[in-house]
């Protein structure tokens, strides 16, 4: 009877691993969605109220939903997947590779994750920057969100899983391919703070320049292809510019 009932718990935490495993995709997306409630919970409600009010009046801009549209389209034809996998390789394996330029890109990948977007808005907060830096932390979290049902949607692989060749450094990435997170956020977070210190247009093409930087650092460590890096800048542009269009005058009469 002992055994028995053993048996039945290894079978049961068996199943359960394998749904987890399945329905991983879900399960991060509930956790994004969780994250976002507890973050508009934390909230000034005036400012909840406002941010939804400037979401309602805003559109965005039809041009970077069109390139989006037709980039996601075009994943379904095999001489742009050829096009996509020969400059992802291009860039992934050919030529020498040192141990210090892989340490330099995983470094900089790093600019477009959590705890870096983390860093800057309280960065942000430090300085007395409290409108960009609500911005910067639910614009991330509602992006991210974004994201990851895109690639639920979209449903691409990574480029390791058709691609045998892959050189990965620093470890396999989790999850789908398109459009890149990584990157989406990163030009997401150039955006704002391009747009919340008036940067002059040198400033902004260096900080454009990091963000295309680490587009790149996504492909060489075997994470995305280019066509997933391009969707992400345009998203995370595009998002920029969309929660830039609020008025930053009227934000300042609810504060």
């Amino acid at each position: 009877m002992g055994d028995f009932h053993k048996h039945k718990v290894v079978n049961t935490k068996k199943r359960i691993i394998l749904w987890l495993k399945i329905h991983k995709p879900l399960i991060r997306l509930a956790l994004i969605s969780l994250s976002l409630f507890i973050i508009l919970l934390f909230i000034p409600s005036r400012i909840r109220i406002y941010f939804w009010q400037g979401l309602l009046k805003q559109k965005i801009l039809a041009a970077m939903l069109l390139g989006f549209s037709v980039l996601a389209i075009s994943l379904i034809l095999s001489a742009g997947q050829r096009l996509d996998s020969w400059f992802f390789l291009l860039l992934n394996i050919r030529g020498r590779r040192p141990l210090w330029l892989d340490k330099l890109m995983v470094g900089f990948t790093q600019l477009g994750n959590a705890l870096a977007t983390l860093g800057f808005a309280l960065f942000l907060l430090f300085i007395g920057k409290q409108i960009f830096s609500y911005k910067l932390i639910l614009g991330s979290i509602i992006l991210w969100l974004i994201v990851e049902l895109l690639k639920l949607i979209i449903y691409r692989s990574r480029p390791f899983v058709r691609l045998t060749q892959t050189r990965i450094v620093g470890g396999k990435a989790i999850g789908r391919s398109f459009p890149s997170g990584h990157t989406s956020q990163v030009f997401f977070t150039a955006v704002i703070f391009i747009q919340g210190f008036h940067l002059p247009l040198i400033a902004a093409l260096g900080m454009y320049a990091l963000a295309f930087l680490v587009g790149i650092t996504r492909i060489y460590v075997g994470a995305h292809y280019p066509r997933d890096i391009m969707a992400g800048a345009i998203l995370g542009s595009a998002w920029g510019i969309f929660w830039g269009l609020i008025d930053h005058f009227f934000f300042i009469s609810l504060i």
